[in-house]
């Protein structure tokens, strides 16, 4: 039994893929064994990792029956994994030989449920130049207890470092007795990562949250979803709120810090709907994004979180705060009008603006 088991889903990734398993067989602690699970390529990924596994044994390919996207994938590699404990990771991203050293060095320390580090998000335009990047890590923590961690998930969220589940490794026993999975993408679009990771975390005793970047996330303008227009956006992605404050009610710790956290995130959602909503593959008129907005200020959601929501030290997240409480629908619509015009004509204007939340 591996120390490490590493999933690697992957669908037509030709293109990075050599690069990432590289990354992985660079790592300074050794002690691992790799599943790539194939979500039925059609380019040359099956004959890329062939070569890799001819060439390193600890390298196994798995080999879905049918394409059913990378959440069905992320759960045939938990059943394929043997570790003691678990990381996911994107074949089109990369990762600094460290990585894992520096987790065994926690786990060594801690024997955590949960082990997270930082990432840099590394964000290429539709050429595939690197156009900038940053950094996102949280302080360097270390918990043995329900009562100590809890409170702190939320700042994982807010800085997003909770989401992803390739900044995370798992206690595969823990994750396998638990019987936690991936929701299919079709159920859960935008929000399969976080549904997971909040199901996962619901009763966790032990957390290690370590400060150093590791991971290269690659965020590409080309093909990505998040540019793609998903006509059930707000709808997923409301829920993706609805799951975190659920969550600490569930832990009796919904305190006005927390709503205030979960109020800002819950309002740039808000505008990224408003902008979306002006996308013609969208059906919507003027008189629609009207009715859109009136209807989200009467609902429960808004009413309980905006008016608690918190900018911390962004202006635009208080310009827009302060806009949302008014319940101005004409300077809503106006507003997200305006988002659209720059994310569609500066789109790496708009990434930048984002990113920073």
């Amino acid at each position: 039994m591996s120390f490490f088991s590493i999933v690697m889903p992957v669908y037509n990734g030709e293109k990075y893929i050599t690069e990432m398993l590289e990354g992985i067989r660079r790592q300074t602690f050794t002690d691992w064994e790799l599943v790539v699970v194939d979500d039925c390529s059609e380019d040359g990924t099956r004959e890329i990792v062939s070569a890799a596994e001819e060439k390193d044994s600890r390298i196994r390919l798995v080999c879905m029956e049918r394409n059913d996207g990378v959440s069905a994938a992320r759960n045939r590699g938990i059943s394929e994994a043997s570790g003691k404990y678990l990381w996911f990771v994107d074949a089109d991203d990369r990762v600094d030989p460290q990585l894992l050293q520096k987790v065994w060095e926690s786990l060594q320390k801690n024997p955590a449920k949960l082990t997270v580090f930082g990432l840099a998000e590394e964000y290429y335009n539709a050429g595939g130049q690197l156009q900038y990047s940053r950094r996102v890590f949280h302080e360097e923590r270390y918990f043995s207890s329900k009562e100590e961690l809890r409170p702190e998930m939320i700042y994982l969220e807010r800085e997003t470092l909770y989401g992803y589940p390739w900044n995370k490794v798992y206690d595969l026993e823990y994750l396998k007795n638990g019987s936690f999975r991936f929701e299919d993408y079709e159920k859960a679009k935008f929000i399969e990562d976080i549904q997971f990771n909040v199901e996962y975390c619901m009763d966790i005793d032990s957390l290690n949250i370590l400060s150093f970047c590791p991971y290269h996330y690659a965020k590409r303008m080309e093909g990505s979803l998040t540019c793609e227009f998903v006509p059930e956006y707000f709808k997923f992605h409301k829920k993706r709120i609805e799951l975190l404050y659920n969550q600490y009610r569930y832990w009796n710790l919904c305190s006005e810090e927390v709503k205030g956290i979960l109020g800002s995130l819950y309002a740039r959602y808000i505008l990224s709907a408003l902008q979306r909503n002006c996308d013609r593959k969208s059906g919507m008129n003027h008189a629609a994004r009207r009715r859109w907005c009136r209807r989200l200020f009467e609902q429960k959601l808004f009413l309980e979180l905006i008016p608690a929501a918190k900018a911390k030290d962004s202006r635009a997240l208080s310009i827009l705060l302060f806009l949302l409480r008014q319940k101005n629908t004409a300077v809503c619509l106006m507003m997200g009008r305006m988002v659209y015009m720059i994310r569609n004509k500066l789109p790496m204007v708009y990434s930048k603006v984002k990113a920073g939340r």
